[in-house]
Formats: C-alpha cells, sequence, structure tokens
C-alpha cells in the first residue's frame, strides 16, 4: 500500500505500532494533524476509515506511552479493529524484511498487505492463525474456566484453543475441550468470529451441549475448570468480547430450558 513521508499536514486517526504494542498518549489514540503530534518526516500509511478520518499506521516505536491494544477494545468495537490491524501489519512488516526463501531484501505491496521478494518472486502475506472458542452448557450451568494468563485478574471464561494443521474448526473444538476439561461435548454449532490481535488470531465462536465426561482441568492450561449455575456466576469477559457472547447465549439457552420445564408444570 502507499507510504507517504508526513509533511505535518496530513489529518486522521493515528496508529503507531511497535512488537504488538500501540503508542497511547494521553491514554488514547491520537487524532488530529500530524504536526500537533510531532508525527512530521515519518513514514505512514493509510490503513482504513474511521468516523470520516483516515487511519494512519506509523510502524515506529515511541519512547513513552507505549500500551496493549486491549485499552481501545472497552472504547469501541470498530476501533479495537483498526487497531489489531495496525498492530498485525506493524508486526508483520517487522517480521517480513528478508526473504525466507532467499534472503532478499523485500519490499511492500503497492495494491495489497504483501511483501514481495524481487529475486525469487516469493509473496508473502500477514498470516491469521485461526481459534475456536466456545461456550459449554448441561443443563441449568456453563462450563467456566480461569486460564493461568489471568491469575493476576481472575476472570473466568469459556475454552478456546488454537486449530491444528489438517483439523476442522468442529474437530478442533472437540479436541480442545476434551484436552482442557476431560469431557466430551455434542452438537457444536457456530456463532459468530471476532478478529483478536494477540498475536493474530482469528476467534471463531461456538456453542455446544454436554455429552459425558468428569472434569479434569488441565492443569498447564487452567486454574480451575467447572460448572456453574446461569444465576451464579463468577466474574466472565467485558462486553466487547466474543467470549462475553458466548456466556450470554448459553445463559439464554438456559433460561429457555427453565422456562420450556415451568411451562410443562
Amino acid at each position: 500500500m502507499t507510504k507517504v513521508t508526513l509533511t505535518g499536514t496530513e489529518q486522521g486517526w493515528w496508529f503507531v505500532c511497535f512488537a504488538g504494542r500501540l503508542w497511547l498518549p494521553q491514554g488514547d489514540v491520537p487524532k488530529g494533524m500530524a504536526k500537533d503530534w510531532s508525527l512530521t518526516g515519518k513514514i505512514a500509511t493509510p490503513i482504513g476509515e474511521w468516523q470520516g478520518e483516515v487511519v494512519w499506521l506509523i510502524a515506529e516505536k515511541m519512547p513513552t506511552d507505549m500500551g496493549s491494544p486491549r485499552t481501545v477494545a472497552s472504547q469501541d468495537e470498530g476501533l479495537f479493529r483498526l487497531a489489531g490491524r495496525g498492530v498485525q501489519l506493524a508486526e508483520f512488516y517487522r517480521s517480513h524484511r528478508y526473504c525466507g526463501y532467499c534472503g532478499t531484501s523485500m519490499r511492500h505491496s503497492m495494491t495489497e498487505w504483501a511483501c514481495l521478494c524481487d529475486h525469487c518472486h516469493e509473496r508473502y502475506y500477514p498470516q491469521i492463525a485461526p481459534c475456536i472458542i466456545v461456550g459449554i452448557r448441561r443443563g441449568e450451568h456453563i462450563l467456566l474456566a480461569q486460564h493461568r494468563r489471568h491469575t493476576q485478574n481472575p476472570v473466568f471464561t469459556v475454552l478456546a484453543g488454537f486449530v491444528e494443521v489438517g483439523e476442522t474448526l468442529e474437530e478442533a473444538v472437540a479436541r480442545e475441550v476434551m484436552e482442557e476439561s476431560n469431557i466430551k461435548v455434542r452438537n457444536i454449532r457456530y456463532v459468530s468470529s471476532q478478529p483478536w490481535p494477540f498475536p493474530h488470531s482469528l476467534m471463531t465462536g461456538f456453542l455446544a451441549d454436554y455429552d459425558s465426561g468428569e472434569i479434569k482441568a488441565d492443569p498447564n492450561e487452567l486454574v480451575s475448570a467447572e460448572w456453574y449455575h446461569y444465576n451464579d456466576l463468577p466474574i466472565i469477559p467485558p462486553s466487547h468480547t466474543i467470549a462475553r457472547r458466548l456466556i450470554e447465549d448459553t445463559v439464554a439457552l438456559c433460561r429457555q430450558e427453565v422456562d420450556y420445564v415451568q411451562s410443562l408444570g
């Protein structure tokens, strides 16, 4: 895509990204003229549009205020997706300066998100890792787990994992659930997806029903895993996440079943 050396008069949103981090001066994504943020002379690439303004990517590390894109997630989903695009593109360009086949320096394509080798004519695109995430229901209960990465923030969420080579998404759901919790599931059905730039994932959300087995949490991945009644849930993920949607969808199914049973009585 077209790169621009900033003159200072360019206007828009500024995503300055490096190594999975995002520049957040004053705790927010900077907006306005390039010169107002001391960005004159830097190399920038337009990567989209937000609220009628150009979104610019600058693949560079700033001396201060480099933070997590998660900060943006709580503000607006659309802005978060653009932040994720910026972070992932910056890391893609940083990790693809040389061709993996012949070692020649590469250039950026002017027409698509790609790096090109003029020596052996290889073409590289940003890699996206497909992941599954699944809400599992057993009667009036939902399976929630505390992951090891959440030990500092005691959030309980649904199970998730990366898709392996040669697997379908549904096979990945069944395998990950078995590996992490020791239970079998059935009636696996797709719900929705969400780009997730940690580091470069596409989360594919599913719902499933309990089939058999007793919970035995994988100690390498989970602190705990338990069945929770839909009216007595622990701390769950925030509303901007697909995990929260799957939990809410599962809770809705639990309530429907309770209402149906009560209507029969």
